[in-house]
């Protein structure tokens, strides 16, 4: 089970950061990912760590703004999002799964383990 924290109603140029903890499920080795949705829109990755070589993705649209980081230690994923824009108004998801090859190459329902959601709101 996956339990993130840390969404919130933040203004544009903004930081937050969110947390996502494996409770009974490791993350180690596991691709793990973070992924967003808008009402009447799929769902989208926006970043992820490969499992097999620690490599990163990110949308383009949040490359220079946004961080993902694991922590082994503590068995929690994060994402730091900083210069925040109304177009990052979404719920996210955080994500992990066994996957042998690079996380970008997944489609979001390859993913078998789920956080609840948590809603991130950018507005004046």
């Amino acid at each position: 089970q996956l339990v993130e924290s840390g969404g919130g109603l933040v203004q544009p140029g903004g930081s937050l950061r969110l947390s996502c903890v494996g409770s009974g499920y490791g993350l180690d080795f596991k691709a793990i990912g973070w992924f967003r949705q808008v009402p009447g829109k799929e769902r989208e990755r926006i970043s992820c760590i490969s499992g097999y070589d620690g490599s990163t993705y990110y949308k383009d649209s949040v490359k220079g703004r946004f961080t993902i980081s694991r922590d082994s230690a503590k068995n929690t994923m994060y994402l730091q999002m900083n210069s925040l824009k109304p177009e990052d108004t979404a719920v996210y998801y955080c994500a992990a799964e066994s996957l042998a090859l690079s996380c970008w190459l997944y489609r979001p329902d390859e993913f078998g383990n789920w956080g609840q959601g948590t809603q991130v709101t950018v507005s004046a």
